[in-house]
């Protein structure tokens, strides 16, 4: 056997440990590392370096090199491994007819948002920021989280044309956002932002341009709800268009924001919850389909309550007759 086809037969695991580790390893993304992982048990050991998934991380969310986000991801079991596998894969959801028994937010205290907004992949805005979740006034109000300060906005190298109908889909197809939310508590995250949007408007008087991105999560009652992150950008004619504002709440099937509790119960299953690989496709199938189902749903609800208006009525005309018939018998 010549000396070159000897070589080709050598296994990588004769390759120097810090050879593969800084050569070759530190070249791959999050799912190729996680699969190169399973090919022998050295390479497990290799590919388990928080190093390498910590710079993953910091790449792919440029947000988690804020310290109280490294602190928190600290604590995780496998450190940034374990906050990759939450972060990365998105949310899954199985519809189902059973109704399942809303879980207690116990133990929560606070959210942390790592936050990241893209315009052709390229970084134009980071932030964290803390949502204490303990008060009664965040218990009991409609759950909403707020990037923006009130008179801030994000420029972009996008040019804003209030009178271009292309304006709209060139918003859609470059810019992208990335929300992860994080329990320091139970050490569990997850983004619930879809990779790509999965719906654009231009508001009709602004002529703002407002993107959607959202996932598909199971409610506390077996009913589907959505994670959404709404992104609103303007600007003036012919300038660079802004990012003007950017939340993130949680919307039911009649689309009506659920509150402070019963958001950290479903959010908390989401955590904790199946993952699944996705595209922009699927997203966009998933959306639709939660879309369908809110339609139906809003369809049977009044479907209820016609048959309840008729059944008020009925009851009225039924005593309404009984009085007159027994008045004019006497």
């Amino acid at each position: 056997m010549s000396p070159s086809s000897s070589a080709a037969a050598d296994p990588i695991t004769a390759i120097h440990s810090d050879i593969v580790r800084s050569h070759i390893l530190n070249r791959l993304d999050g799912p190729t590392l996680a699969s190169t992982s399973c090919a022998s048990t050295q390479l497990l050991s290799l590919c388990n370096d928080d190093h390498l998934w910590r710079e993953i991380c910091n790449s792919t969310w440029p947000s988690t090199t804020d310290p109280r986000v490294r602190d928190v991801i600290s604590g995780f079991p496998f450190g940034y491994r374990s906050f990759y596998c939450d972060a990365f894969p998105a949310v899954g959801y199985q519809h189902s007819a059973k109704r399942t028994k809303k879980r207690s937010p116990s133990g929560t205290s606070e959210l942390i948002s790592a936050v990241d907004i893209y315009c052709d992949d390229q970084l134009v805005y980071s932030k964290v920021m803390v949502a204490e979740t303990h008060s009664g006034w965040f218990i009991c109000s409609p759950f909403r989280l707020d990037l923006l300060d009130p008179k801030e906005t994000v420029p972009t190298p996008l040019k804003f044309d209030g009178e271009d109908g292309n304006c709209m889909d060139i918003a859609s197809d470059r810019l992208r956002v990335s929300w992860v939310l994080i329990d320091p508590a139970k050490n569990r995250a997850v983004n619930v932002a879809s990779l790509k949007d999965v719906e654009a408007r231009r508001h009709w008087l602004t002529e703002e341009v407002r993107l959607r991105f959202a996932t598909v999560a199971a409610g506390g009652d077996g009913e589907a709800v959505q994670c959404a992150v709404m992104v609103t950008c303007g600007g003036r004619e012919g300038e660079e268009m802004h990012v003007r504002e950017v939340y993130m709440q949680v919307e039911d099937m009649e689309g009506k924001i659920v509150c402070g509790m019963e958001s950290l119960a479903i959010l908390g299953e989401a955590m904790e919850g199946q993952r699944c690989r996705s595209s922009r496709r699927t997203e966009k199938e998933n959306y639709e389909m939660l879309m369908k189902m809110k339609i139906e749903y809003i369809e049977r609800k009044q479907r209820r309550e016609r048959s309840l208006d008729l059944a008020f009525i009925a009851t009225g005309v039924s005593i309404f007759l009984a009085i007159l018939i027994h008045f004019l018998s006497r």
